[in-house]
């Protein structure tokens, strides 16, 4: 792992009216990392995301990805320097199918013209990365069904292979177990296992299992602060985290 953090996080504050919801938040993840972000519905997890992607601007803080500060750019600017973000709530165009959703991704991020999607299909530029990254999540064999047509676990593993399309250095990923059922999970768990030895990840989730799967380093929000940091095992120990998420199941 370098020595210098891929993204680092510095006194971070987002408000909305009297609410605070980033309270200067100090975060950061290193190269080759999976860090996870946890905490209690309502915790500010979403909002801290969006705002290392470009959805909203901070009012206070720095946002340094690859040593350059990034607080004020684009959500597209983010993106073309290798920050990609899967949602809370799946984000994908139920009426294409798997590999166009995944071939417009790649459009986006290798700056193509976005033309009409049947000739970028014939394109092996686009058509030959969207394969594979449909390949790294399991899909490559559904790759010509209509995303309205795929099981929820298998749209939550599109909008994966659509991030992976955008060639990044960082995955910010919004709760990708959301709505699956134990099987789902387990499969969704097993490919964030084997691409966490490719790609540095911010990982924001409530299942716990898979946190302590995947998590080298676990912070946890509440109430938009982070009240601890450390391995899966540091947290669940500390007494704030027992009383304020993870409760007494966890103990």
């Amino acid at each position: 792992m370098a020595d210098l953090p891929l993204l680092t996080v510095n006194k971070l504050v987002k408000r909305f009216g009297g609410l605070i919801a980033t309270d200067h938040v100090d975060l950061d993840v290193g190269v080759g990392e999976t860090h996870a972000l946890i905490g209690p519905n309502g915790a500010g997890k979403t909002t801290f995301i969006a705002q290392i992607q470009g959805e909203l601007s901070p009012d206070e803080g720095a946002i340094m990805f690859a040593g350059r500060d990034i607080a004020r750019e684009a959500a597209w600017r983010r993106a073309l320097q290798g920050l990609a973000r899967s949602f809370q709530i799946t984000s994908i165009f139920p009426q294409f199918t798997a590999l166009t959703n995944v071939v417009l991704a790649v459009q986006a991020q290798t700056s193509h013209s976005f033309r009409f999607w049947r000739p970028g299909l014939k394109d092996p530029a686009l058509v030959t990365p969207a394969h594979a990254a449909l390949a790294a999540i399991g899909l490559d064999q559904r790759a010509h069904v209509r995303a309205v047509a795929l099981s929820h676990g298998e749209q939550r593993q599109l909008e994966l292979a659509m991030a992976l399309a955008m060639r990044p250095k960082l995955l910010l990923l919004d709760e990708p177990m959301a709505g699956m059922g134990r099987q789902d999970t387990a499969r969704m768990t097993e490919i964030l296992r084997k691409l966490k030895t490719q790609y540095s990840i911010l990982l924001v989730e409530h299942d716990m299992s898979a946190v302590e799967a995947l998590a080298d380093r676990v912070s946890v929000l509440v109430a938009g602060r982070v009240i601890a940091s450390g391995s899966f095992d540091q947290v669940r120990a500390d007494a704030q985290v027992r009383a304020a998420y993870l409760g007494e199941k966890h103990r």
